[in-house]
């Protein structure tokens, strides 16, 4: 590709056309072939280069002249991704004053064109320098490539920064790994999280320069043939992603990987994602045993004949600990013990020290698969596995990469590395398994059942992956799985029912009135009146719910549930279910003394981060639209509302939460309520600059879904139907729905408005206005007006 645009022959091309041809590379004109990733990279970084050796002979930066322009970073290493910076070093030999004007002209041009640019001028000494000091610069200078100026120069500070690396990386390894630990916590895992950071998640491409570092130093073999097609993976799925979105980005979105996957001939963003998976494995298994291997190994000491072996420490039987490594007793038989393998993994997951490499080797060619029913052991340390807590997570990840967690569980296959379907969840679908499996071990004392919560949290969604109901897939599974673990019947049949039902009480809780008894009964119903299904069905909303994603488990879901839970139980001991005495209402006298005056009024009671809204105001049509609208407009998340009235006085009661920040002062919400009921506060235009300002409507958004449900109103509310609503979660969701429906002449008795993640499902309790049944037409109306509101 032509970098001049045409220029005469000698003319140095500017920044711009830099630009222009990158752009052209990016996005070819019609005819013109679209590259590759490795040929665009090649590309981009020949086009680069070609400009900075054009730039730099311009600005008198010659062969000879102890000054040298050299790249580092994707530049250095030739694997230039789409906007990516520019990582250049100007090096001297001292002539600090020249050398700067010289950098100003070739920095200047860049910067006023937006091409991302990280440089300095340094000579070659203080350049080591700086390295001695910053670990990112000691690696980065590892990528050191002459780009123009004095090639002696620049091959100085190439030589004498790998000699430095080699000779003191070993005592830097500590240090590396904790910053790597840190940046983890930071960007998740690629191989785990729904929406990777390719660059600087665990297992990303910032991990694979972390296994090149340690092998210039020598401490580690060179990259396996495995390890090299991760890594070529993972810079193309990162190549195309910048080339798709026409920006700099490393966290790779759901909504883009389905072009992405497209483009790599990789299916669809399923396919991608597991095939991401894998890479992501693949790169963090190489970098633990790298890091522990180096540390495991110490200092090399000239007489390393005299240094003494690593202290074996018995751990459990046929199991010890060598070094920071679990590993089997010399005299250990996996062929003969089919419940070593479980001991091993329960005594890693309970010491918090890995599995050695060796070990998990042997295993995978000796260990048997325990036979149907598995002996009582086996089954035990299975459950000191789960119940270890967050130590068990790396352990299922080793047991699987090697094959061994399948041994134990063939139905783990379909969700291995599977990614959910909705925006909710953070991890795919295994790793949330182990992650809940995680949370329930911290509350194992709640219920009187722990093993069974335990199991519970490992297969409350083994049935996804497949083309059919997950719970009603996964109660079928647990059922073969509880049976080959050698479960009692009346275990196995419990173990199936928390599979099943394991979205019963969130979804309830949610999306209808928990203090309506026809809901209460009809939750003790089907969980067959067993309080222990109950407990542990709670406890599993809790671990599942922590192990979603944040902001899924809420004070107030925490609180609905617990009502619904406590109320359930009650039912299933056939005590009465406590029902609120309107007119013992504290909201009686208040709604009096606002019809006394004639005046609107707002009460805020806040518990931590969840407040009740109530706003009393003359009851007619639009009361609840507009105070929805007020709490959207600052910046509140309504999660219930309920609707009564007293003496002609409309009581509007919402549960909400701040999305961000704080509560909103109280006088400022009855301000702007008396607005917005007056009819000056214009909330329809005002909201929309707000969603503008958040960055406007949910972009490539679900089709709005309505359902309509005869028989779940409660008995309080006759002829009453709830109609639900599952859309793109926005802000002003509520005010817009409940204005289509009041506008429809609906009456909205009740309200709930659960988000998971990206998702809204909110529920209306409704009737018409004259009290009769709503027809098939009217129905009809009602469902498009809403689904018109949940995307206009």
């Amino acid at each position: 590709m032509k970098l001049d645009g045409g220029k005469p022959a000698g003319e140095v091309p500017s920044a711009a056309d830099l630009v222009q041809a990158r752009d052209r590379l990016l996005k070819p004109v019609a005819g013109q072939r679209r590259l590759t990733p490795d040929a665009l990279r090649e590309a981009l970084t020949d086009l680069h280069e070609f400009w900075l050796t054009a730039h730099a002979a311009q600005a008198g930066i010659g062969a000879d002249q102890g000054v040298a322009l050299v790249a580092v970073g994707g530049l250095g290493r030739r694997e230039l991704v789409p906007y990516a910076d520019l990582d250049l070093l100007l090096v001297h030999e001292g002539r600090s004053g020249a050398v700067t004007e010289l950098a100003e002209q070739l920095w200047y041009p860049l910067w006023n064109s937006g091409i991302g640019l990280d440089h300095s001028v340094r000579t070659v000494g203080e350049a080591l320098d700086v390295a001695a000091g910053d670990l990112r610069t000691a690696v980065g200078l590892l990528d050191v490539r002459f780009i123009a100026g004095d090639e002696q120069v620049a091959e100085r500070l190439a030589v004498s920064a790998r000699d430095r690396w080699r000779t003191g990386a070993r005592k830097r390894v500590p240090a590396l790994a904790e910053d790597a630990r840190a940046r983890w916590q930071r960007s998740g895992e690629v191989a785990h999280w729904v929406e990777p950071d390719l660059k600087h998640g665990r297992g990303g491409l910032r991990d694979v320069g972390l296994l090149r570092a340690l092998a210039a130093a020598q401490l580690i073999d060179r990259p396996s043939d495995e390890l090299t097609q991760a890594h070529r993976l993972l810079l193309d799925v990162r190549t195309e992603f910048r080339r798709i979105v026409r920006r700099a980005n490393d966290v790779l979105r759901a909504q883009d990987a389905d072009e992405v996957a497209v483009a790599l001939d990789k299916g669809d963003r399923f396919d991608l994602a597991r095939a991401l998976s894998g890479a992501g494995r693949t790169v963090a298994y190489a970098l633990d045993v790298a890091l522990r291997g180096v540390a495991s190994e110490g200092p090399r000491r000239v007489l390393s004949r005299l240094r003494r072996g690593p202290e074996r420490r018995p751990l459990d039987e046929g199991v010890v600990l060598h070094g920071n490594e679990v590993t089997l007793a010399r005299d250990a038989e996996p062929t003969r013990d089919p419940a070593l393998l479980l001991r091993v993994a329960a005594a890693a997951a309970r010491t918090g020290n890995p599995i050695s490499p060796a070990t998990l080797q042997r295993l995978a060619e000796t260990a048997p698969e325990p036979r149907s029913p598995w002996p009582v052991q086996a089954r035990d340390e299975l459950i000191a596995l789960l119940g270890a807590g967050e130590g068990l997570i790396d352990v299922i990840e080793a047991l699987d990469r090697t094959g061994l967690w399948a041994r134990l569980f063939p139905e783990w296959g379909a969700v291995r590395d599977l990614p959910p379907r909705d925006a909710a969840h953070k991890w795919t679908v295994d790793r949330h398994l182990v992650q809940a499996t995680a949370y329930a071990s911290k509350l194992v004392t709640r219920v009187a059942r722990p093993d069974l919560l335990l199991l519970g949290a490992l297969l409350h969604d083994i049935g996804k992956g497949r083309r059919a109901d997950h719970s009603e897939v996964g109660a079928a599974l647990a059922n073969q799985v509880g049976e080959r673990l050698g479960l009692s019947k009346q275990d196995v049949d419990t173990l199936s029912a928390m599979v099943r039902h394991h979205l019963l009480l969130p979804d309830t809780a949610t999306r209808r009135d928990v203090t309506d008894e026809a809901t209460i009964v009809r939750v003790a119903e089907t969980l067959g009146g067993d309080s222990v299904l109950l407990d542990l069905l709670h406890a599993l909303a809790e671990a599942d719910s922590l192990a979603t994603g944040p902001g899924v488990w809420t004070e107030w879901k925490a609180a609905l549930i617990g009502d619904l839970v406590s109320n359930s139980r009650r039912a299933m001991a056939g005590e009465p279910i406590p029902r609120p005495d309107p007119l013992d209402s504290p909201h009686r006298a208040r709604a009096e003394a606002v019809a006394a005056s004639g005046k609107h009024d707002v009460d805020v009671e806040a518990s931590g981060r969840v407040a009740t809204i109530t706003v009393f105001a003359p009851d007619r049509p639009g009361l609840l639209s507009r105070a929805a609208g007020v709490l959207a407009l600052n910046s509140l998340e309504v999660h219930a509302a309920s609707v009564d009235s007293y003496a002609g006085i409309a009581v509007d009661v919402f549960t909400a939460s701040p999305r961000f920040g704080s509560l909103p002062n109280e006088s400022l919400l009855r301000e702007q309520m008396g607005l917005a009921l007056s009819g000056n506060l214009k909330l329809a235009d005002r909201l929309a600059d707000k969603e503008r300002d958040y960055g406007g409507q949910p972009q490539d958004a679900p089709e709005p879904r309505v359902l309509w449900f005869d028989d779940e109103a409660g008995k309080d509310y006759p002829g009453a139907v709830v109609l639900e609503l599952r859309a793109a979660d926005r802000i002003g969701l509520l005010y817009r729905v409940a204005e289509a429906l009041e506008r429809c002449g609906a009456d909205v008795l009740w309200a709930r408005a659960a988000t998971l993640g990206a998702t809204a499902v909110d529920s209306f309790c409704i009737r018409a206005a004259d009290g009769g049944e709503f027809s098939a037409a009217s129905r009809q109306e009602l469902a498009e007006a809403v689904r018109l509101a949940a995307i206009t």
